[in-house]
């Protein structure tokens, strides 16, 4: 059982002032060494990358409904787990973006969600449209944008996408939105719609990743239904098979190509176990939910590059 207050009896974390660096996590110039000891230092680019991280708050013994991102454990995690091993995918692509936000803590996903998550949701998605608004009145200087996310991330990009970018001006400037480890349905974005080419520009992918054979308890729920790219091929190519893989970063900081098969079924990837160290371990893991951006680390990189490439040549060039 999580330890729960009712929200109203719970203090609200200080909100980020991203006019302050210190708000942020990540920025051009700035990049942490969890970041360039796996990308390398940063170059200039005609391309951005807004990335959101996923759900970090997840102590069973913590009774905040939010985040309190000056927390130095707060901090850290955000840096050594989601930058370094999911945000360094698109660190080729362009130049990278990471606010700190008072994410909501992972029992509003759990019942009974539905009572306190709202709540706790409208102040993560605060912060993040507020990041993103000081993001593009500071720095976006009409480049290209990526937004990326994961889980809890993608969830608050969707919002941002709906809000900035659906039928809006700044439609022109999206590169790509890579959604994964949630579910985004084909029209849930008004005109930002799935994406079925690898060089295609201005749409959204998304996966969610499982096992193969397996379902998680609540798929018709949290998956079914959802738009389910191929993030090796990025077509609608359904079975792909190692050989074609480009490569999961590992734990160790490895890279390993032709490591997973996968399947795409209704709202689903499904995967081999990764031919990584330890894999024996996974084999008992059903969801690779923790995963979803790893296990094509390599294959989102190169994929990213190449629509930010698409991008420039059609809006860059003289």
């Amino acid at each position: 059982m999580y330890k729960t207050l009712p929200f109203s009896e719970t203090p609200i974390p200080e909100a980020p002032d991203y006019n302050n660096n210190d708000s942020w996590a990540v920025l051009p110039g700035q990049y942490p060494e969890e970041l360039i000891s796996i990308t390398g230092k940063s170059s200039q680019s005609d391309v951005d990358v807004f990335f959101v991280y996923p759900t970090l708050l997840t102590d069973k013994k913590d009774s905040s409904w939010n985040a309190d991102f000056n927390r130095v454990d707060i901090r850290k995690n955000v840096l050594t787990k989601s930058v370094k091993f999911q945000a360094s995918s698109w660190a080729k692509a362009g130049n990278i973006y990471v606010p700190f936000y008072r994410q909501s803590h992972y029992k509003t996903y759990v019942k009974p969600y539905d009572l306190e998550g709202p709540a706790s949701w409208k102040i993560a998605y605060q912060d993040i449209s507020k990041a993103f608004a000081y993001y593009l009145e500071h720095y976006n200087k009409g480049n290209g944008i990526i937004i990326a996310g994961h889980s809890q991330g993608s969830i608050m990009a969707k919002e941002l996408i709906k809000d900035f970018f659906d039928d809006k001006e700044l439609q022109n400037q999206l590169v790509a939105a890579y959604l994964p480890g949630v579910r985004v349905k084909k029209n849930e974005l008004g005109s930002i719609q799935p994406m079925y080419q690898p060089e295609a520009i201005g749409g959204f992918v998304s996966w969610n990743t499982y096992k193969k054979k397996k379902y998680p308890k609540a798929y018709e729920q949290w998956y079914k239904g959802g738009v389910t790219t191929n993030p090796i091929t990025w077509d609608k190519t359904t079975k792909t098979s190692r050989s074609e893989h480009l490569g999961t970063l590992n734990s160790d900081g490895k890279i390993y190509d032709m490591a997973i098969g996968i399947e795409i079924v209704d709202g689903l990837i499904w995967s081999t176990v990764p031919r990584i160290p330890k894999r024996f371990l996974l084999s008992f893991v059903k969801s690779y939910h923790f995963a979803d951006v790893n296990l094509f680390w390599k294959d989102i990189e190169v994929n990213a590059q190449l629509r930010a490439k698409t991008w420039l040549e059609l809006h860059k060039t003289n």
